[in-house]
């Protein structure tokens, strides 16, 4: 069992001033792993107070300081590999293969990443009647989702981190204890004390206090829609600033040149990574019309080398959704789909054959689609995918963009210069074609109502500085 039921203040592990304690439920065995302290709106005090009296010297570090801690914490993490391995594999239910090339690579890189940024990151510049000085945002209040337990907490800790802006994180208390090891790396590391502090709890008491907390001045918050927009209301009363990565819908234009079996099973790797529980997931597949029964064949070609099962098996690639609301909810997704006429290519409802307990789910997909219908339009974060196709490629467009979302969008195809037309042209903050290995230096973030701001590498760091100008002092500027 890994039942922690402190929380990270101010440098040590202190107990809750409340009693109230929560399960985390393994989603494979559908059996507890362990307990955590909700906290409180007094641990969610301390923690804040902890930060604010840090801000003075945690802001003015160096930078060669802050590119210290920000590769010890990588060494650290490096050390604690197959920890991280296994406890995101208990407390998600991500496949052994999942939890170390993808959820522990990308916590890793996000430290290694906002050093290297740093490196020739200027925070003062001559302009010759003035100066900028970027400075640090003053305290933060990270909010993270259960979908990615390293990822989304690393990307937002390294870059307050390498702005010298302290920080209260509050983790999902679906998925806690990886966030849990990394304040223990991070307290390794020497990062000063109060520097960071983590809280556990529920949204409704330790999520709603930091957006709303008079002493946090910015909130970097992950996850979906409505909460989003609460977090926004919650900081508009102290006029604090927000960054939100939210939901996604996005498209993957398929073009007349690509290849049928390629574009499939890029298709199909959207919805069994991560059991489809990935925002920038590419749920709407728009195909050439022309090519719509070699793809929907592809499909349940492909489908296959993609085995759902027990996340302890090597050779599982999908596991089991996070928690039992979940699999509800893609249950209710997938009959909506049948019920709006959607036709079921693959999949269905219910658990797959011999996976009764755990929450399993058949990775589903569906044709005849048009993306006015419910499973086009809404995020349903399952193994659960949508074929829609066009005519012409201005059509394609048109549908790839019909959406509330803008987080991502994805092209398949050969013809270099159509497919830099069509990167262009869908309005979504990081296209990848023919699934191109992401760039973590890249910007990650979302147009529309897929948020505000962008994380990742130098432009991560941004989100946690202001700029300041100074006019008439003529001492040269610093770096």
């Amino acid at each position: 069992m890994r039942t922690n039921l402190k929380h990270f203040i101010n440098g040590e592990w202190i107990e809750s001033t409340g009693n109230e304690t929560s399960d985390v439920i393994n989603p494979a065995t559908e059996k507890s792993i362990g307990k955590i302290s909700l906290g409180t709106k007094e641990d969610l005090d301390k923690a804040v107070a902890a930060a604010k009296a840090a801000l003075p010297t945690f802001s003015r570090t160096t930078k060669e300081e802050r590119i210290k801690m920000l590769r010890n914490i990588a060494k650290g993490y490096e050390k604690r590999k197959q920890e991280l391995i296994e406890v995101m594999t208990e407390e998600l239910g991500a496949p052994l293969k999942i939890s170390e090339e993808v959820h522990y690579e990308m916590g890793l890189s996000h430290f290694k990443e906002a050093a290297n940024a740093l490196e020739d990151y200027t925070f003062e510049k001559d302009h010759g009647s003035y100066k900028v000085v970027k400075e640090s945002i003053g305290v933060s209040g990270l909010i993270t989702p259960w979908n990615f337990p390293t990822n989304q907490t690393s990307t937002k800790i390294a870059g307050a981190i390498a702005a010298g802006s302290p920080m209260v994180l509050k983790p999902s208390e679906l998925t806690p204890y990886a966030a849990m090891i990394l304040a223990e790396i991070i307290d390794e590391a020497g990062v000063p004390k109060g520097a960071f502090n983590l809280v556990n709890g529920t949204g409704s008491t330790i999520g709603d206090g930091i957006s709303s907390h008079p002493d946090i001045d910015f909130v970097s918050f992950t996850g979906s829609g409505a909460v989003g927009e609460k977090i926004m209301q919650n900081a508009a009363k102290t006029i604090k600033k927000v960054a939100l990565e939210l939901g996604g819908k996005s498209p993957l234009v398929v073009l007349e040149d690509a290849d049928v079996e390629e574009a499939a099973k890029i298709a199909v790797s959207h919805i069994a990574m991560n059991t489809g529980q990935v925002c920038t997931a590419a749920t709407r597949i728009i195909i050439p019309a022309s090519m719509k029964e070699k793809f929907e064949e592809a499909v349940k070609k492909v489908l296959p080398s993609f085995p759902v099962g027990d996340p302890l098996n090597k050779d599982n690639v999908t596991g089991p959704l996070v928690a039992e609301k979940q699999w509800d909810r893609v249950q209710d997704y997938i009959k909506k789909g049948m019920d709006e006429g959607a036709k079921l290519l693959i999949g269905g409802t219910g658990k797959p054959d011999g996976l009764e307990t755990g929450y399993f789910v058949k990775p589903t997909v569906f044709t005849d689609v048009s993306n006015d219908m419910v499973i086009a339009q809404e995020e349903i974060f399952g193994p659960v995918t949508t074929i829609i196709t066009y005519n012409d490629l201005e059509q394609a467009l048109e549908i790839a963009n019909d959406t509330i979302y803008g987080l991502a969008g994805y092209a398949v195809g050969k013809d270099q210069e159509t497919l830099d037309y069509v990167a262009k042209n869908i309005r979504a903050g990081q296209i990848i074609v023919n699934d191109a290995e992401q760039d973590r230096a890249a910007p990650f973030g979302g147009f529309k109502q897929s948020g505000i701001g962008r994380e990742w590498g130098a432009f991560g760091i941004e989100e946690y500085l202001e700029p300041k100008a100074i006019m008439g002092v003529k001492v040269p500027a610093k770096v």
